[in-house]
């Protein structure tokens, strides 16, 4: 794995997926989980997930929603 990308684990509905993104992005979303009244990351990435086109991978889709976000 890139040595850039931070890999960590969730439970999505019953479903246990990794995500790997750059330290970047993780600081973005949990500042967003505050930002945005988010229960908890877990909540905010089940928020995009549901809302993703099924083709577009989970990492890309919280990729665009921070920079979607302006919170880069």
């Amino acid at each position: 794995m890139n040595e850039y990308l931070i890999k960590r684990s969730f439970r999505i509905g019953s479903v246990r997926t990794s995500i790997a993104l750059e330290r970047e992005f993780w600081n973005a979303l949990e500042s967003m989980v505050t930002a945005l009244w988010a229960p908890n990351l877990t909540q905010l990435i089940t928020d995009v997930d549901m809302r993703r086109d099924p083709a577009q991978p989970l990492a890309s889709a919280l990729r665009v929603f921070v920079v979607m976000s302006g919170n880069t």
